[in-house]
Protein backbone atom coordinates (compact mmCIF):
# COMPACT_ATOMS: atom_id res chain seq x y z
CA UNK A 1 0.00 0.00 0.00
CA UNK A 2 2.84 2.35 0.85
CA UNK A 3 4.46 2.10 -2.58
CA UNK A 4 1.13 2.65 -4.31
CA UNK A 5 0.47 5.67 -2.13
CA UNK A 6 3.89 7.16 -2.92
CA UNK A 7 3.23 6.74 -6.64
CA UNK A 8 -0.16 8.37 -6.21
CA UNK A 9 1.32 11.30 -4.26
CA UNK A 10 4.07 11.78 -6.85
CA UNK A 11 1.53 11.80 -9.68
CA UNK A 12 -0.63 14.33 -7.84
CA UNK A 13 2.40 16.58 -7.33
CA UNK A 14 3.33 16.41 -11.00
CA UNK A 15 -0.25 17.38 -11.85
CA UNK A 16 -0.03 20.37 -9.52
CA UNK A 17 -2.39 19.00 -6.87
CA UNK A 18 -0.15 19.62 -3.86
CA UNK A 19 -3.03 19.61 -1.39
CA UNK A 20 -4.20 16.25 -2.72
CA UNK A 21 -0.70 14.82 -2.41
CA UNK A 22 -0.37 16.01 1.18
CA UNK A 23 -3.79 14.53 2.00
CA UNK A 24 -2.68 11.19 0.59
CA UNK A 25 0.49 11.23 2.69
CA UNK A 26 -1.38 12.23 5.84
CA UNK A 27 -3.88 9.41 5.31
CA UNK A 28 -0.95 6.99 5.51
CA UNK A 29 -0.03 8.31 8.94
CA UNK A 30 -3.63 7.99 10.06
CA UNK A 31 -3.96 4.37 8.91
CA UNK A 32 -0.47 2.97 9.50
CA UNK A 33 1.09 5.40 11.96
CA UNK A 34 3.69 8.17 11.94
CA UNK A 35 6.63 5.85 11.35
CA UNK A 36 5.04 4.61 8.14
CA UNK A 37 4.79 8.20 6.89
CA UNK A 38 8.41 8.93 7.84
CA UNK A 39 9.51 5.85 5.91
CA UNK A 40 7.37 6.88 2.95
CA UNK A 41 8.88 10.36 2.91
CA UNK A 42 12.30 8.74 2.69
CA UNK A 43 11.34 7.14 -0.62
CA UNK A 44 9.68 10.27 -1.98
CA UNK A 45 11.99 12.16 -4.37
CA UNK A 46 13.40 15.31 -2.67
CA UNK A 47 11.86 17.57 -5.32
CA UNK A 48 8.41 16.09 -4.59
CA UNK A 49 8.89 16.43 -0.84
CA UNK A 50 9.97 20.03 -1.38
CA UNK A 51 6.83 20.73 -3.41
CA UNK A 52 4.73 19.70 -0.40
CA UNK A 53 6.82 21.43 2.28
CA UNK A 54 7.12 24.77 0.46
CA UNK A 55 3.32 25.06 0.34
CA UNK A 56 3.32 25.50 4.11
CA UNK A 57 0.25 27.37 5.32
CA UNK A 58 0.66 29.14 8.67
CA UNK A 59 -3.10 28.94 9.26
CA UNK A 60 -3.02 25.16 9.63
CA UNK A 61 -0.73 22.50 11.00
CA UNK A 62 1.11 20.34 8.49
CA UNK A 63 1.63 16.71 9.47
CA UNK A 64 4.38 16.37 6.87
CA UNK A 65 6.29 19.32 8.38
CA UNK A 66 5.88 17.80 11.83
CA UNK A 67 7.29 14.41 10.82
CA UNK A 68 9.92 15.17 8.18
CA UNK A 69 13.39 14.19 9.42
CA UNK A 70 16.40 16.54 9.44
CA UNK A 71 18.08 14.61 6.62
CA UNK A 72 14.92 14.58 4.48
CA UNK A 73 14.38 18.27 5.06
CA UNK A 74 17.99 19.18 4.29
CA UNK A 75 17.82 17.42 0.92
CA UNK A 76 14.63 19.30 0.10
CA UNK A 77 16.00 22.69 1.18
CA UNK A 78 18.96 22.62 -1.19
CA UNK A 79 16.60 22.03 -4.11
CA UNK A 80 14.64 25.20 -3.39
CA UNK A 81 16.94 27.10 -5.75
CA UNK A 82 15.47 25.13 -8.64
CA UNK A 83 12.33 27.25 -8.31
CA UNK A 84 14.28 30.45 -8.99
CA UNK A 85 12.42 32.38 -6.28
CA UNK A 86 14.66 35.43 -5.85
CA UNK A 87 12.54 36.73 -2.98
CA UNK A 88 13.18 33.51 -0.99
CA UNK A 89 9.83 33.98 0.74
CA UNK A 90 8.92 30.29 0.48
CA UNK A 91 12.37 29.26 1.67
CA UNK A 92 12.13 31.38 4.80
CA UNK A 93 8.61 30.18 5.50
CA UNK A 94 9.40 26.49 5.33
CA UNK A 95 12.71 26.80 7.20
CA UNK A 96 11.02 28.65 10.06
CA UNK A 97 8.15 26.16 10.13
CA UNK A 98 10.37 23.10 10.38
CA UNK A 99 13.50 24.26 12.22
CA UNK A 100 11.56 25.73 15.11
CA UNK A 101 8.81 23.12 15.36
CA UNK A 102 10.62 21.54 18.33
CA UNK A 103 13.43 23.30 20.19
CA UNK A 104 15.11 19.98 20.99
CA UNK A 105 15.54 19.25 17.26
CA UNK A 106 16.54 22.67 15.93
CA UNK A 107 20.23 21.90 16.23
CA UNK A 108 19.79 18.59 14.42
CA UNK A 109 18.10 20.32 11.49
CA UNK A 110 20.80 22.99 11.27
CA UNK A 111 23.55 20.36 11.31
CA UNK A 112 21.77 18.30 8.66
CA UNK A 113 21.54 21.33 6.39
CA UNK A 114 25.24 22.02 6.92
CA UNK A 115 26.18 18.44 6.08
CA UNK A 116 24.52 18.40 2.66
CA UNK A 117 26.11 20.01 -0.39
CA UNK A 118 24.53 23.40 -0.98
CA UNK A 119 23.10 23.63 2.53
CA UNK A 120 25.09 26.67 3.62
CA UNK A 121 24.30 28.37 0.30
CA UNK A 122 20.60 27.84 1.03
CA UNK A 123 21.01 29.54 4.41
CA UNK A 124 22.80 32.43 2.68
CA UNK A 125 19.69 32.85 0.54
CA UNK A 126 17.53 32.63 3.66
CA UNK A 127 19.46 35.51 5.27
CA UNK A 128 19.98 37.54 2.09
CA UNK A 129 17.52 40.31 2.98
CA UNK A 130 19.19 40.77 6.38
CA UNK A 131 22.78 40.88 5.17
CA UNK A 132 23.66 44.16 6.88
CA UNK A 133 22.29 43.11 10.28
CA UNK A 134 23.99 39.71 10.07
CA UNK A 135 27.37 41.22 9.15
CA UNK A 136 27.02 43.73 12.00
CA UNK A 137 26.15 40.88 14.36
CA UNK A 138 29.45 39.18 13.49
CA UNK A 139 31.46 41.97 15.10
CA UNK A 140 29.19 43.49 17.72
CA UNK A 141 26.90 40.60 18.63
CA UNK A 142 23.88 42.84 18.19
CA UNK A 143 21.49 43.28 15.27
CA UNK A 144 21.09 47.00 15.91
CA UNK A 145 23.34 48.48 13.22
CA UNK A 146 23.38 51.80 15.07
CA UNK A 147 25.01 50.27 18.16
CA UNK A 148 28.76 49.76 18.02
CA UNK A 149 29.66 49.79 21.70
CA UNK A 150 30.74 46.91 23.88
CA UNK A 151 28.14 45.55 26.24
CA UNK A 152 25.32 45.59 23.67
CA UNK A 153 25.48 41.83 23.09
CA UNK A 154 22.14 40.06 22.92
CA UNK A 155 21.44 36.69 24.48
CA UNK A 156 19.31 33.94 22.99
CA UNK A 157 16.20 34.87 25.00
CA UNK A 158 16.16 38.31 23.35
CA UNK A 159 16.16 36.92 19.82
CA UNK A 160 13.91 33.87 20.20
CA UNK A 161 11.65 35.03 17.38
CA UNK A 162 11.53 31.66 15.58
CA UNK A 163 12.87 33.57 12.59
CA UNK A 164 16.13 34.92 11.11
CA UNK A 165 17.46 36.50 14.30
CA UNK A 166 17.22 33.29 16.29
CA UNK A 167 18.74 31.24 13.48
CA UNK A 168 21.62 33.72 13.08
CA UNK A 169 22.30 33.66 16.82
CA UNK A 170 22.32 29.85 16.81
CA UNK A 171 24.63 29.72 13.82
CA UNK A 172 27.18 32.06 15.39
CA UNK A 173 27.15 30.66 18.91
CA UNK A 174 26.33 26.98 18.41
CA UNK A 175 27.38 26.24 14.80
CA UNK A 176 30.40 28.50 14.22
CA UNK A 177 31.90 26.35 11.46
CA UNK A 178 28.76 26.79 9.39
CA UNK A 179 28.53 30.47 10.21
CA UNK A 180 32.08 31.00 8.96
CA UNK A 181 30.93 29.72 5.58
CA UNK A 182 27.81 31.89 5.53
CA UNK A 183 28.58 35.39 6.76
CA UNK A 184 31.54 36.17 4.43
CA UNK A 185 29.31 35.42 1.45
CA UNK A 186 26.63 37.70 2.87
CA UNK A 187 29.25 40.42 3.40
CA UNK A 188 30.39 40.14 -0.21
CA UNK A 189 26.80 40.32 -1.44
CA UNK A 190 26.12 43.29 0.82
CA UNK A 191 29.08 45.23 -0.58
CA UNK A 192 27.97 44.49 -4.13
CA UNK A 193 24.42 45.56 -3.34
CA UNK A 194 25.56 48.81 -1.71
CA UNK A 195 27.82 49.52 -4.70
CA UNK A 196 24.93 49.08 -7.13
CA UNK A 197 22.66 51.25 -5.00
CA UNK A 198 25.32 53.99 -4.85
CA UNK A 199 25.80 53.90 -8.62
CA UNK A 200 22.07 54.09 -9.17
CA UNK A 201 21.73 57.01 -6.76
CA UNK A 202 24.59 58.83 -8.52
CA UNK A 203 23.00 58.26 -11.91
CA UNK A 204 19.66 59.57 -10.71
CA UNK A 205 21.35 62.65 -9.23
CA UNK A 206 23.18 63.30 -12.51
CA UNK A 207 19.92 63.12 -14.40
CA UNK A 208 18.34 65.59 -11.98
CA UNK A 209 21.29 67.97 -12.32
CA UNK A 210 21.12 67.80 -16.11
CA UNK A 211 17.41 68.52 -16.00
CA UNK A 212 17.96 71.55 -13.73
CA UNK A 213 20.63 73.08 -16.01
CA UNK A 214 18.97 72.32 -19.31
CA UNK A 215 17.95 75.54 -21.20
CA UNK A 216 14.30 75.70 -22.13
CA UNK A 217 13.75 74.70 -25.75
CA UNK A 218 13.07 77.53 -28.12
CA UNK A 219 9.60 77.50 -29.48
CA UNK A 220 9.26 78.32 -33.19
CA UNK A 221 7.96 81.87 -33.70
CA UNK A 222 4.54 82.16 -35.16
CA UNK A 223 3.51 85.07 -37.38
CA UNK A 224 0.31 86.63 -36.34
CA UNK A 225 -2.16 86.77 -39.17
CA UNK A 226 -3.36 90.32 -39.85
CA UNK A 227 -7.05 90.52 -40.20
CA UNK A 228 -8.25 93.06 -42.75
CA UNK A 229 -10.07 96.09 -41.39
CA UNK A 230 -13.76 95.85 -42.05
CA UNK A 231 -14.60 97.85 -45.15
CA UNK A 232 -11.03 98.15 -46.31
CA UNK A 233 -10.36 97.36 -49.97
CA UNK A 234 -7.47 95.24 -51.06
CA UNK A 235 -5.17 97.52 -53.11
CA UNK A 236 -4.90 94.82 -55.74
CA UNK A 237 -8.61 94.75 -56.33
CA UNK A 238 -10.65 97.39 -58.25
CA UNK A 239 -13.37 99.19 -56.47
CA UNK A 240 -16.87 98.18 -57.49
CA UNK A 241 -17.85 101.82 -57.26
Amino acid sequence: MTNALIVKAANLIRNGDIAGAEFALVSLAETEGDYALVAALDTLPPKDLLAVIREYDTSKESVVNLLVTPEQFARAVVMERLYGDHSHVRLRGMVNAVLFRDETQTGDFIEAIGDVDGGCEALVDYLSERDEEVVHFVTYDTFNVNRTEEGDEVDKAEVSDRDWKELTWLLKHEHPDMFEQIWPVLKKRMKERLRREAELEMLEQQQLDQADHAEPSEQPSRKTAVKPTPGAVDPGEESAL
